[in-house]
């Protein structure tokens, strides 16, 4: 039980730095190299919420690849697609096809057989 409460934190963090990195890349504006570009992309905060997310996830990552099982901490990362799915309608009012959801619950069902 403690390595699923653990792998949805950190695949809520995981997907949380996807969401702020599509908001990041959206207000980027066009890429090219130069100074003032840079500078620019140290103003956009949805840069920072994304390295905070990355680099908590990677570091509860370390924590639970220690302390379990691989074979079962590893497909466990599986949810952080499902938390995208939901992302992608909340954050980005996407469309999902129920194929798509068909595999989301085929996706939690595999997470279930291989936390058992």
């Amino acid at each position: 039980m403690r390595l699923i409460i653990l792998s949805i934190l950190q695949s809520m963090l995981l997907c949380g730095g996807q969401v702020f990195l599509k908001f990041a890349l959206r207000k980027m504006g066009d890429f090219h190299m130069s100074l003032s570009f840079v500078f620019d992309q140290l103003a956009n905060m949805y840069w920072l919420g994304c390295g905070i997310c990355y680099g908590v996830a990677t570091i509860l990552w370390m924590y639970i690849i220690k302390n379990f099982p691989f074979s079962m901490a590893y497909p466990m990362i599986s949810l952080s697609y499902i938390l995208g799915m939901f992302a992608a309608v909340i954050f980005f009012h996407e469309s999902i096809p129920y194929t798509r959801w068909a595999g989301v619950l085929l996706i939690m069902a595999g997470c279930v057989l291989v936390a058992k």
